[in-house]
């Protein structure tokens, strides 16, 4: 939890003790204990029917998150193999190859992933995926092994440019803001119906229901969080293009 996200739940707490304070000052529990029955069945079905929705939308968004990083790991694995099959190539091509991939790495990592964070992507980026594709098809293989490196290079350019417009089309949020209105709509409604018991004990009735404050603006909390998939706590980081680049051998 961000120290934002900290202050929402306790203005969330906050919020609902104050208002159930002017519910209990002007409805005494004495005039709504008798509508405890029919409040507690109603109780029921809403919560069961809030807490459906909400595990739906936690389990999409944390699916999301991992599809996302699964989808980095795939583009960096076409990227490094794109560029040991440049190490194979003649030169001067396939140091330029193997040139181009280096710069797309780090144009990635230095520049795209912090532009990814305000649902952006990096034209340079993308400059150097045509680059890398006109350059692996510019290469003509004199004979049958080259003629397999070129189709090896080819396969890999094409699933690195998949894989980049996989991860490009995950730069939006995942959940759409009527479905948000429900989920910030239904909560609150639920937290609502707590107020209609009648309960003696004004403080045992508080505790009830702040711990159902928390158990409904924790997972909102957490689904704010991992709603887009490269910001946030739980934000898929570049770590598979790090790695690529930090094992490799001097260029050629």
């Amino acid at each position: 939890m961000t120290a934002k996200d900290v202050w929402i739940l306790i203005g969330a707490l906050l919020s609902v003790a104050v208002v159930l304070a002017v519910v209990t000052k002007s409805f005494p529990h004495t005039r709504r204990v008798g509508q405890n029955d029919v409040a507690g069945f109603i109780f029921a079905v809403v919560g069961v029917l809030y807490a459906v929705l909400l595990a739906f939308v936690v389990i999409t968004v944390w699916e999301n998150t991992d599809a996302a990083k699964a989808t980095t790991f795939k583009e960096a694995d076409a990227l490094a193999g794109v560029y040991w099959m440049s190490r194979q190539m003649p030169l001067p091509l396939g140091a330029q190859l193997e040139d181009q991939t280096l710069r797309y790495a780090h144009a990635v990592v230095d520049t795209e992933w912090t532009e990814m964070e305000e649902h952006h992507s990096d034209p340079q980026a993308t400059r150097l995926m045509y680059d890398i594709r006109n350059t692996a098809l510019s290469f003509q293989p004199p004979n049958a092994r080259d003629q397999v490196l070129f189709q090896r290079t080819v396969d890999d350019v094409e699933e690195l440019a998949g894989e980049r417009r996989a991860r490009l089309s995950e730069i939006e949020d995942l959940v759409p803001t009527l479905l948000w209105i429900s989920l910030i709509g239904g909560g609150a409604l639920t937290i609502a119906f707590a107020f209609l018991f009648g309960l003696s004990n004004t403080r045992a009735h508080l505790a009830m229901v702040l711990i159902l404050t928390c158990l409904v603006v924790v997972p909102l909390v957490a689904i704010k969080e991992m709603d887009y998939p490269f910001k946030g706590v739980n934000a898929v980081r570049p770590t598979a293009f790090e790695v690529f680049l930090a094992r490799l051998p001097p260029q050629r």
